[in-house]
């Protein structure tokens, strides 16, 4: 079996790997990672064959707040176009999507908790998502979203958010959801995101955020069947 290495976009010190550290030590996979609150600097193409991009509370839009933004969008435009695999969580979709040319906005309202996604028709003969049930829990903790890219699988949904996943190529996921969240890494979240939780329909509380931790595992396992099968074609 082939080894994947893998390196991460870590935009804030408080949105790491989560479930996906895990995996990869696992399958002895190795880590590597840029820090762009520290420094933005990229590893060569050449040096890993899987990138995956993390969330963050910014937009890809603010690079007058983050000068970095644009260095990160050429790069990770540059990973696709080498046909690496690459992995988009939360504002990663996001990032994914703009490189691969279509919008990404303000979603007409924030969703943040646990709530259900579907999939789609056009989903549902999808060999990376077989072992994924109809419909499923997962956390959310977005505001913007974005269009469908040019040829991209459109895969799950939910009702506040039509574009909740997609794949691109065969090899280029975007993930709009958290199923990497774990306990610790829900906590640390809300914790510095506390202030988001306003009351709104597609808003739960802290309260009930926390207790439903327990579907972590779950979605923390299906996140393994994805990523297994991602990966499975080249290893």
């Amino acid at each position: 079996m082939k080894t994947i290495r893998i390196h991460y976009l870590q935009h804030v010190p408080f949105e790491g790997l989560g479930y996906i550290e895990t995996w990869a030590n696992e399958r002895n996979y190795p880590l590597t990672s840029t820090l762009l609150y520290e420094e933005a600097k990229f590893p060569a193409i050449d040096d890993f064959d899987m990138l995956v991009v993390m969330g963050g509370p910014m937009g890809i839009y603010d690079e007058d707040v983050y000068p970095w933004l644009k260095a990160e969008k050429a790069f990770i435009h540059s990973a696709i176009e080498a046909d690496k695999i690459v992995l988009g969580v939360c504002l990663g979709s996001q990032f994914i999507a703009d490189a691969l040319g279509t919008k990404v906005y303000a979603n007409k309202q924030k969703e943040i908790g646990w709530f259900p996604i579907t999939k789609t028709d056009t989903a549902k003969g999808e060999e990376l998502i077989k072992d994924l049930p109809e419909s499923m829990i997962v956390m959310h903790w977005h505001g913007d979203t974005f269009d469908l890219p040019d040829n991209a699988v459109h895969l799950m949904q939910s009702e506040a958010c039509v574009n909740q996943a997609y794949l691109f190529n065969n090899k280029v996921l975007g993930l709009q959801f958290h199923m990497e969240s774990t306990p610790d890494s829900l906590l640390n979240l809300i914790e510095n995101c506390r202030e988001e939780l306003v009351p709104e329909e597609y808003i739960q509380s802290e309260e009930a955020i926390l207790k439903s931790l327990s579907e972590c595992n779950t979605t923390n396992q299906y996140l393994s069947s994805i990523l297994d099968r991602l990966v499975g074609k080249y290893t």
